[in-house]
């Protein structure tokens, strides 16, 4: 499905006899499919291919081939895992709509509703509609995954499809090559291990590792074909050993050796600093049993047989991977001194470790663990769509999932003992938000293990996770910088935005209200009808919208404020100087204090509105603001509530006796007038050695209490000198 593999410009299918004769290819596909479709579905898919074949008829691949050789190798690789009729009809079809002149209606109208949804969903967004590759690419991406929450069969054709380009990417030009290739790696790959089609995941690594190193893969592949031949002696004497243990034992087992796919060679070699023989000397067992019991038997037999390394045990039946894994993982000491993994598990959970949430459609889905993995992923699915209508825009939204697709897994517990699986680096506020939103949105620490802990900490395999909320705590900005999961990161800037847009529609009012006072002393009744003639005249959609541009500063309420005088029917008057907005401290991000001169209350203040930020409260004296010459209607006059109550940021330089005790003296003097130290740095001053100057940051309630602590610092003989300075240190 990627259009750079078409050379000839669309055309209309025509109408009639297909122009070539049937693909040999697609005859095998009508061959393999009809020992499990009924005739009728063959007869349908047969259709398929013909309606197919004349859409992309004069298109060819970069190779020279046919294009209708593509989506016939994309459905046979569907086949390998027995899909429905439809969804192999979907995969013929999965580029008429976007390379073809052909409508989803009439897909539609021959092959059904379920057939057009699926091609629609398959189909790519016209790539002109974006400024940059990374806008398309993200875009395109999260189409597939809406499309996905809603039938699960169209990522497995998408994966079926970027398989089949990445198998036959040796006709693209390496830069192409390499960006197909990382975009593989980085997105797809990792899907089909987090739905768990370990094949197509491997496969689809390698191919890209192929493209991407290109050098490292040739050195790789090379050293792993001459070693292949060294270890398969003793692969077979350590398999041979492992039977006959078991055979004593009477449990029927197949016992298989395990070779790692070379990206997985390559990372292990990157990630843990060791040479390719250090890697390689370590060797892999399957053993496949008939049930549950039997997985543990085998272990306990194992460990017998060579002894365990400790702490090196994963017991991925009790506790699945995310993508519905079952196995049990040990590493061994094996003969001549090398270690030795081995997977035990049963034959139904091999099913599901090969194929995932494919296996639905492989076997039986009578199957527990096979519907366990359905639930799984729909969950999978549904989190994608929670985190989808919380971001701002597509780029954004591929973010929080790449963060997301395939991390290591940890597992905690909850209070209650439900096991909750969390990516590796996860921490106590992405779990608050694994439980629910509001848990995450009012958590303010968390108790892990029983203990007090930051939300920052991050948490370790079998942790006990308790998390303690307040019903007026909300999320800080500074959790972005440590949370792990894409779901914690999307909330956390959802709420700030929820937030920042309902403060600046508050602001705009009192902006908007204290413009019109100004402009009309009579009251203005600001009717419905009187808005939505605004709205119609602006283009906006709603009055909060309008609103909330005052309070970020895109529009300026004098000009508003005229124009809805105006289509009142009243001529604004001369204007009046405006009265002045009170500033309360509450007012969270849609008024902001400038850090370059510190305002507290009862300092003189001046609002400046600024594009995108809102309105910003400076001191009257600020030079700063009086360099930077602003334009005067963007000025507004402001004054203190007389009642605010918070803590503001002021800076305070310290001269002190350089002296042992000094420190303490000043940081006790402060904390006795009811100030708080939130930051001090001492300036390195080498040629004053009697004294030390202190940079403080302190919060103060106001401009008296800051007095008073300044006077009480002066009383100590340790300071020699103290001032205020108006920019925090």
């Amino acid at each position: 499905m990627l259009g750079v593999q078409q050379t000839i410009p669309s055309k209309r299918p025509p109408v009639g006899p297909d122009p070539d004769p049937v693909l040999p290819e697609a005859q095998a596909l009508l061959d393999k499919v009809s020992a499990y479709l009924k005739p009728e579905e063959v007869h349908q898919l047969e259709v398929a291919y013909h309606f197919a074949a004349r859409a992309h008829h004069g298109q060819f691949r970069k190779s020279g081939e046919p294009y209708i050789t593509h989506p016939v190798a994309v459905a046979g690789i569907l086949s390998e895992w027995f899909l429905d009729s439809q969804a192999l009809c979907a995969a013929l079809m999965h580029d008429v709509m976007e390379d073809t002149g052909v409508t989803k209606l009439e897909i539609a109208e021959q092959f059904g509703k379920q057939v057009a949804d699926l091609v629609d969903g398959l189909s790519k967004l016209e790539r002109l509609e974006f400024q940059t590759k990374e806008d398309a690419q993200a875009e395109n991406f999260r189409k597939m995954l809406l499309a996905m929450a809603r039938d699960i069969r169209v990522i497995l054709i998408k994966l079926a499809d970027r398989l089949h380009n990445m198998r036959t990417l040796e006709a693209m030009n390496p830069e192409k090559q390499k960006r197909i290739a990382r975009e593989t790696m980085e997105i797809y790959a990792p899907i089909a291990n987090r739905i768990g089609l370990n094949a197509v995941y491997q496969e689809l690594e390698d191919l890209g590792f192929q493209y991407v190193y290109p050098h490292r893969y040739q050195v790789l592949a090379k050293a792993m074909r001459v070693a292949r031949g060294n270890r398969r002696e003793v692969v077979g004497k350590i398999m041979d050993a492992v039977r006959g243990k078991l055979s004593e034992s009477g449990v029927e087992a197949l016992v298989s050796g395990r070779e790692k796919h070379l990206f997985s060679i390559y990372r292990k070699m990157q990630e843990k600093h060791l040479t390719f023989s250090q890697v390689l000397d370590i060797y892999g067992l399957r053993v496949i049993v008939k049930d549950v019991p039997s997985c543990y038997l085998t272990l306990g037999m194992l460990h017998g047989l060579y002894k365990p390394i400790p702490g090196k045990f994963k017991d991925y039946i009790a506790i699945p991977k995310a993508n519905g894994y079952q196995s049990l993982h040990t590493t061994l000491f094996g003969p001549y001194g090398t270690p030795l993994e081995v997977q035990i598990r049963t034959q139904d959970m091999h099913k599901v470790a090969e194929a995932g949430v494919a296996s639905h459609w492989m076997y039986k889905s009578g199957n527990v663990s096979i519907n366990e993995v359905q639930q799984k992923t729909h969950q999978w699915l549904k989190s994608l769509l929670e985190i989808q209508s919380e971001s701002g825009d597509s780029v954004e939204f591929l973010e929080h999932i790449k963060v997301d697709l395939f991390p290591d897994e940890v597992y905690v517990f909850t209070p209650k003992g439900k096991i909750m699986a969390m990516p590796q680096g996860a921490t106590a506020v992405d779990f608050a938000y694994a439980v629910h939103t509001d848990i995450g949105n009012r958590c303010i620490a968390a108790k892990i293990n029983y203990e007090l802990m930051p939300l920052r900490t991050i948490l370790r395999n079998g942790d006990r996770v308790e998390i303690i909320t307040a019903s007026t705590a909300k999320p800080n900005p500074s959790w972005l910088n440590f949370v792990a999961t894409g779901k914690a990161r999307s909330h956390i800037r959802h709420f700030f935005k929820t937030m920042r847009y309902e403060e600046s529609v508050a602001l705009g009012e009192r902006m908007l209200s204290q413009s019109l006072h100004a402009l009309k002393t009579d009251h203005v009744e600001l009717s419905d009808a009187l808005w939505e003639g605004m709205l119609k005249e602006s283009g906006d959609k709603s009055r909060q919208e309008i609103l909330s541009d005052i309070g970020l500063g895109k529009r300026l309420p004098v000009v508003v404020a005229r124009r809805l005088l105006q289509l009142s029917g009243q001529m604004p008057v001369e204007a009046q100087k405006p009265g002045a907005i009170t500033i309360y401290g509450t007012e969270g991000m849609a008024v902001q204090f400038a850090n370059c001169c510190s305002p507290i209350p009862g300092d003189p203040i001046i609002g400046m509105v600024k594009k995108g930020q809102g309105l910003i409260v400076h001191t009257h004296d600020c030079p700063v603001l009086r360099k930077s010459r602003p334009d005067p209607e963007k000025m507004l006059d402001v004054q203190w509530d007389p009642a605010v109550k918070r803590m503001f940021d002021v800076a305070v330089k310290v001269l002190a006796v350089h002296e042992r005790g000094a420190l303490a003296q000043i940081a006790a003097t402060i904390a006795d007038e009811a100030a708080n130290i939130q930051n001090v740095h001492m300036e390195d001053e080498q040629a004053q050695t009697a004294y030390s100057v202190l940079n403080f940051t302190l919060q103060v309630e106001n401009r008296q209490h800051l007095a008073r602590v300044m006077k009480s610092l002066r009383q100590l003989q340790v300071v020699v000198r103290i001032n205020r300075m108006r920019t925090p240190g």
